[in-house]
């Protein structure tokens, strides 16, 4: 196997082109940025023209992204990034990430016309039961763009969806414009202290007892998972959670990314990137 870094020339085919088998559902792929640009003074909201295999990608799915260098120095693995939408009738692929390490500052750096090396999409998705009719999304920071993608296909079928949205701020209570074109927002903040837990609680136990709340999706915060694991336990709602981690490989073999779940009553380590991302509610144990 050839290693290559994230400032290596690498090939993958012509830029809007990818390579791999044709019954492999993941590539790598070289995609065109179409656009790039600053949601606030943390975030970016990134966009490139994607290929087939790439538009397919499901909520919860991820890429792992060759950032370029932001320095002199070398970046030496790819990063996780979840898919925050996809226009497939436009042929592009979203992401919305926050800025925060040398991976990230070099993602950063890519201008409409260069070209971003895409593997994916990659992992377990979430999954929407057709018995379902009112979804309950919460998540908080970079987590609320994980939320993005079912919130989208719950409205594409017509599944009401109450999203509460976490953050420090109200500027950083991002992508309300998307969840509220797909049902109702509910925003909780530190600056007013919406965002305390106890406050949350009452949203979700007003939810459920107004029969909103067929399932629960989370992503973002240890404490919020906690407390919807909490209440769908006692409530007998079913629930799924995104979970973040650092990856090196995003494939599964270097075991980098494994965290301990409890199944059935037995503690057991999975691997994020391959038995997950998205995994079952009850069975996560936080961090």
């Amino acid at each position: 196997m050839e290693f290559i870094n994230a400032t290596s020339a690498v090939s993958a085919g012509k830029p809007g082109s990818g390579h791999s088998p044709a019954q492999c559902p993941a590539e790598e792929s070289l995609c065109p940025v179409v656009a790039h640009e600053w949601v606030n003074e943390e975030y970016k909201h990134l966009v490139v023209k994607a290929t087939p295999k790439a538009l397919a990608a499901q909520p919860g799915q991820f890429f792992h992204l060759l950032c370029p260098s932001p320095d002199e120095g070398e970046l030496w693995f790819r990063r996780p990034q979840s898919v925050y939408r996809v226009a497939r009738s436009a042929g592009r692929v979203e992401f919305l990430y926050k800025v925060v390490g040398r991976g990230t500052k070099g993602l950063a750096t890519l201008k409409p016309g260069d070209d971003l090396n895409m593997l994916g999409p990659l992992g377990v998705g979430f999954k929407l039961e057709p018995a379902w009719k009112n979804v309950v999304v919460l998540g908080r920071g970079v987590g609320l763009a994980t939320m993005a993608p079912i919130s989208q296909l719950a409205g594409e079928r017509g599944v009401r969806v109450t999203a509460i949205l976490s953050a420090r701020s109200e500027e950083l209570a991002m992508a309300a414009d998307l969840f509220e074109s797909v049902g109702t927002v509910i925003k909780v903040l530190d600056t007013d202290g919406t965002s305390a837990v106890e406050n949350v609680e009452r949203i979700l136990l007003r939810l459920i007892a107004e029969k909103k709340a067929d399932a629960f999706f989370t992503c973002g915060s240890n404490r919020l998972m906690q407390l919807m694991k909490r209440l769908g336990k006692a409530h007998d709602i079913p629930g799924q959670m995104a979970m973040e981690q650092i990856m090196a490989c995003g494939l599964g073999p270097c075991y980098i990314c494994v965290r301990t779940f409890e199944v059935n009553g037995k503690r057991e380590m999975r691997r994020v990137c391959v038995e997950g991302p998205v995994f079952d509610l009850q069975e996560c144990l936080g961090w």
